[in-house]
């Protein structure tokens, strides 16, 4: 299977709302996902993303992220999703993404790459645990809508 990583572009913004959306049912939160190609055009230098993109040109998978600055690291990336179609899972495409991720955040000279994880996803957890990834439960999420 012939997968190309590359940056995403303002013209895969429609496959990657469909890719969000098939994200956030396998969440089981499809009511959370309320982004849109229109949004992502309007915030586009906000945007980061890595794709999977199979031969066809149909992208199969993606990583988001955003750089932040933590207090008690300083600057770090933050992948926000990490995402591949159930068809084409346990093919290697998980693992392409992520090392594609950790070598744009060394690059950038990040200290650290942080992400969340869902407590029920036993697979993400065994996958993130594989790499060396540190999988603690203390802290829990916060969010404040503002609109």
């Amino acid at each position: 299977m012939e997968i190309t990583i590359r940056t995403a572009r303002e013209a895969d913004f429609e496959q990657i709302v469909d890719l969000f959306k098939e994200f956030a049912l396998f969440e089981k939160l499809p009511e959370k996902m309320i982004n849109t190609v229109d949004k992502m055009l309007k915030e586009k230098d906000l945007f980061n993303c890595f794709v999977a993109v199979g031969a066809d040109g149909v992208i199969i998978g993606y990583a988001t992220y955003f750089f932040s600055y933590h207090t008690w690291s300083g600057k770090c990336m933050y992948m926000d999703d990490l995402y591949v179609r159930e068809p084409f899972r346990k093919k290697g495409i998980g693992m392409k993404l992520l090392q594609t991720i950790i070598a744009s955040a060394k690059q950038a000279g990040c200290h650290k790459l942080r992400w969340q994880v869902s407590s029920w996803n036993k697979n993400a957890r065994e996958f993130y645990k594989s790499i060396g990834a540190e999988i603690d439960s203390i802290e829990m999420n916060c969010d404040l809508e503002l609109n």
